[in-house]
Parts: structure tokens; C-alpha cells; sequence
């Protein structure tokens, strides 16, 4: 499974950079194409473990002003 990440930047908000930043060291990677970034599983993931996830992005976020988007998916787009 793949959890797909699109950002919507503020320009009042923190530099796009640190938002990366800060998403890389929860384990998300840089994609290229209609997605920002992603979150490469390795397996299937249960419900709850996404949605644990997306608590840990909420968190890293906090505060920086961006707006964000998930999806999940069983294989690549």
C-alpha cells in the first residue's frame, strides 16, 4: 500500500522546504507527477494504522499553515 500526500502552501505559512522537511522525517518521500509526496507501506496496512498516520502528519503540521490531502491505495497510480 501507498499513502499519497497533495500540500496546499499558504504564503503566510512556512517555507515549502521545511514543510518537506518535516514530512520526510515521519517517513514520507518526495513523488513526482499529481502527487507531492508519499508513504511507501511495505504491505497492506490496516484502517487504523492510516489513520494513525494521519494523526502524525496533523501533528508535524500543526502550525505551519498548510493544508494537506491523503489518499490511500493498494498500488501505484
Amino acid at each position: 500500500m501507498i499513502t499519497y500526500m497533495t500540500i496546499q502552501f499558504d504564503s503566510e505559512g512556512r517555507k515549502p522546504s521545511d514543510v518537506v522537511s518535516a514530512l520526510e522525517d515521519i517517513g514520507f518521500k518526495p513523488a513526482a507527477g499529481i502527487y507531492d509526496l508519499q508513504y511507501d507501506w511495505n504491505r497492506d496496512a490496516d484502517i487504523d494504522e492510516v489513520l494513525s498516520l494521519a494523526d502524525k502528519v496533523t501533528a508535524t503540521l500543526k502550525g505551519m499553515k498548510v493544508s494537506f490531502k491523503l489518499e490511500t491505495a493498494r498500488e501505484e497510480f
